[in-house]
């Protein structure tokens, strides 16, 4: 041992031995830190994830500027906030008099203990605690829910920018999923109403306004229900007829565009969107919804998730078939065949649905 020291002593006076003979280097010699992947990473500041105790003021988020993080707006006062980004988690908490705007958020939304404010959301989950007097326009893919709330109005998500369409899928949530209207009362109180559907004819930019700063009037905003990313739908609002025709998309490149052109095509002939759904199927699902016509749409199941629409209005079934014979007669559609069976397809369909998200 006293040999082993001695030398290094040596290598140290007469500087470093190169080749196989050269000395450990000393133990209290500093090594470098170990880099881990996750110190690569560039450092969160919850500053710039954050709107606290603000009043007055218009302020928001570009896009990009959030990118799937958490969010946290509490005690603003008369504000108007617009997240046009999507982000992973949203709370607003003791909030009054705002108006707001939130993008995508991937899981929830909360609001809590807020009142007297107007927004716009899309989410996957939205509940809301010991709120008063909140008017949203929600896109919201499960059953929202109130709770010790009361002066609760909800319309349908109604908006557009050119980057929303890819903040939705980076949100990991689809256009066609959207359960506005479906609110559960987790406290009723007998005899009460707590909540109740804005009037059918609602313009957005009556609730929350356009950004009017420098920093945000960059974004190319359209409220115009044509141009909503989300589908107008008429939710529980009572149907106008006792018609309705279910119209189911299969997967495909242009499922999307062709559910939204068929949209087109029959709200512009006076029909009525009553619902979307965007959902997995198996072949014993189909064999159920689709009944006699299953085996033609069974292989078409592995694709991807269908695309279902329920139209509404006299005629509505004879007005789906002509148009898809029209417009999409290279695509494999399946289309109610009469009156009797449009309702019982979209019973069977809707109800196959419900329980397969969970609701």
């Amino acid at each position: 041992m006293g040999c082993f020291f001695s030398k290094r002593r040596k290598a140290a006076k007469g500087g470093a031995q190169g080749g196989a003979g050269q000395d450990p280097p000393a133990a209290d010699e500093e090594k470098p830190p170990s880099q881990y992947s996750w110190d690569q990473r560039a450092k969160v500041d919850p500053k710039d994830y954050t709107f606290s105790g603000l009043k007055e003021e218009t302020v928001g988020r570009l896009p990009g500027k959030v990118a799937g993080q958490q969010f946290v707006i509490q005690d603003c006062e008369n504000c108007n906030i617009y997240i046009f980004d999507h982000s992973a988690t949203i709370t607003i908490d003791d909030c009054t008099s705002c108006r707001i705007f939130l993008g995508p958020v991937k899981g929830s939304v909360f609001f809590r203990d807020c009142k007297d404010c107007k927004c716009v959301v899309a989410c996957q989950q939205f509940r809301t605690r010991d709120c008063r007097k909140l008017e949203v326009f929600l896109c919201c893919a499960t059953q929202p829910i109130i709770e010790s709330s009361t002066g609760m109005k909800f319309g349908c998500f109604q908006y557009y920018y050119p980057e929303l369409a890819l903040q939705f899928k980076d949100a990991g949530l689809s256009i066609f999923n959207n359960t506005w209207s479906n609110i559960h009362d987790f406290t009723p109180v007998s005899g009460e109403n707590n909540w109740s559907l804005l009037p059918e004819d609602a313009i957005v930019q009556d609730y929350v306004p356009l950004p009017t700063s420098e920093e945000l009037k960059v974004i190319r905003i359209s409220t115009d229900t044509t141009k909503s990313i989300i589908p107008i739908t008429r939710g529980g609002r009572q149907k106008s007829s006792e018609e309705s025709c279910l119209a189911v998309f299969f997967a495909g490149d242009y499922t999307t565009a062709n559910a939204r052109k068929l949209i087109d095509e029959m709200t512009g002939k006076g029909f009525l969107l009553v619902q979307t759904k965007e959902v997995s199927m198996k072949a014993e699902d189909a064999q159920r919804v689709f009944q006699q016509s299953a085996s033609d749409f069974i292989p078409l199941l592995e694709k991807g998730p269908v695309v279902a629409l329920e139209f509404n209005g006299d005629d509505a079934v004879e007005g789906c078939r002509s148009i898809i014979n029209d417009v999409f007669s290279g695509t494999k559609i399946f289309v109610s065949e009469n009156k009797v069976s449009a309702s019982r397809d979209v019973d069977s369909f809707y109800n196959f649905a419900d329980m397969q998200m969970g609701m």
